[in-house]
């Protein structure tokens, strides 16, 4: 068995265990030994973070080949629109080539806590929220989907990673529970042509001092083909 953490991590804390300035890291709120995240998730980012002590289960949770559904609940600036949805349901091209396409829809603002510092918001104009799911993790893939369709994200919550949701875990909150350690792959190495070769035709070549095609009897000069 596994150990698997879900973590609600605040905004503004990194995704990592070591300190290099005055920002808050995952030290500020977990003292479990030797666990790494499994994944990332960005500094102005909220909500699960999944950790655990285990290699394999860590690559299969965050490895994009496995196609591990990240949920995000994402506040936009404006009311987005049908085209805009659809835009992010087929997928977008982006910098750094196509995305797979995601699975997008409206919600009413979701009963969570207040982020502080608040969003920036202009009196003029509305916000809305989607739920947005995609099984990839390029650096700040939402942010730069939802810009890409005119609606630029003003908030974003990851409400679950796979089968494991959020739930009701506050910032900074954590739980810890076991699971099934995933299989290692059996890694087998290609046979070279010399391996295929028997043992009995590489003793008659050793017994014969002569390579297979010296056994074969010789042509005469006037022999064609």
């Amino acid at each position: 068995m596994s150990q698997l953490i879900l973590f609600n991590k605040p905004f503004q804390v990194l995704c990592q265990f070591r300190k290099n300035d005055d920002r808050a890291t995952l030290a500020d709120f977990i003292s479990i030994p030797e666990v790494y995240a499994a994944g990332r998730l960005d500094y102005d980012s909220e909500g699960l973070l999944l950790l655990t002590d285990d290699g394999a289960l860590s690559h299969q949770l965050s490895h994009p080949k496995h196609f591990k559904d990240k949920t995000y609940w994402v506040q936009v600036e404006g009311t987005i629109t049908d085209a805009a949805m659809l835009q992010l349901s087929q997928g977008i091209t982006l910098n750094d080539g196509p995305t797979r396409p995601a699975r997008v829809s409206r919600m009413e603002s979701p009963d969570v806590w207040e982020r502080n510092p608040p969003i920036r918001e202009r009196k003029a104009i509305p916000t809305s929220w989607i739920s947005l799911s995609i099984s990839e993790g390029r650096n700040r893939q939402v942010r730069r989907m939802t810009a890409h369709c005119g609606f630029p994200t003003l908030r974003l919550i990851r409400a679950a990673v796979g089968d494991y949701p959020l739930d009701d875990l506050q910032p900074g909150e954590y739980r810890v529970i076991t699971v099934e350690t995933p299989e290692k792959p059996i890694t087998r190495h290609k046979k070279t042509g010399s391996q295929n070769r028997s043992w009995a035709d590489k003793g008659k070549i050793k017994r014969s001092g002569q390579s297979p095609r010296h056994n074969q009897p010789r042509r005469s000069r006037n022999q064609t083909t």
